[in-house]
């Protein structure tokens, strides 16, 4: 097991990407804490069930008191913290088009959910990896701003600055090393991308997998492997890295 002994929080884990990787560093022998604003007692059944071992809350990223409560919470169940996994965002309920047509109040919510969110976790749970002098922050950005992803410049603004964001703490939290990645995926076929596309799904669908060296729509279990790695210690010696699951769209 990769994982044997870790203690890992995800944000966003209620379903789609967040649930399968909680389920999939259970399975890798990690103990989890999961949180989203959706309830996630499904997940920490189903990793239960499984042997595996979970706890869950309501988690809101927006408010640092909400991201304090879970890594609370993961401390006192478990002890420590070894992997923070950045995954909770806006992306399904966004409404998308022209750039002058986008709703201000959406574009402050995407903001405040998606880059200030992953600062929060980052600002509740960093100290406590601080003390053990290890962790590892994996932050999900997203292969938007890197392709330039047009009519949903909120999104894209906002994963872009996840990739920044993912840099600079790298160089600073080095000397307490903590290692911070990030991970940039196309479109995976997730209920938030189902929501997303809507009627569309099926179009965008197949202009997303011809525009990748493989062609095929990416799902869940083909990010599980590169977070599972970054959680090991496997990749002890990455850090500042933003690595594309992209099927091969943009090389880097």
């Amino acid at each position: 097991m990769q994982l044997k002994d870790k203690v890992a929080i995800i944000t966003g884990a209620a379903r789609g990407l967040g649930r399968a990787y909680a389920e999939a560093m259970a399975r890798e022998g990690a103990a989890v804490a999961v949180g989203d604003v959706r309830d996630c007692d499904a997940t920490v059944a189903a990793i239960r069930e499984a042997g595996g071992r979970a706890i869950g809350m309501s988690l809101d990223v927006a408010k640092l008191d909400s991201c304090k409560a879970l890594a609370d919470a993961a401390m006192r169940e478990y002890g420590r913290i070894d992997a923070l996994v950045n995954n909770a965002a806006l992306y399904g309920d966004l409404k998308g088009g022209r750039f002058d047509q986008l709703s201000e109040d959406q574009w402050d919510r995407v903001m405040q959910v998606n880059i200030k969110g992953v600062w929060n976790c980052c600002r509740a749970v960093i100290p406590h990896m601080r003390t053990n002098k290890a962790g590892s922050v994996i932050n999900i950005s997203s292969l938007a701003p890197v392709y330039g992803m047009p009519y949903a410049l909120d999104y894209s603004v906002s994963k872009g600055a996840v990739i920044a964001l993912t840099r600079s703490l790298a160089r600073e939290l080095g000397r307490d090393w903590i290692r911070v990645n990030a991970i940039a995926p196309s479109a995976v076929m997730t209920e938030g991308t189902r929501d997303y596309f809507g009627d569309k799904l099926e179009k965008a669908s197949q202009v997303i997998a011809a525009g990748q060296t493989l062609q095929r729509n990416l799902q869940t279990e083909d990010l599980t492997g590169t977070v599972i790695y970054l959680a090991s210690d496997a990749s002890r010696f990455v850090t500042g890295q933003t690595i594309m699951v992209d099927g091969g769209t943009v090389f880097l």
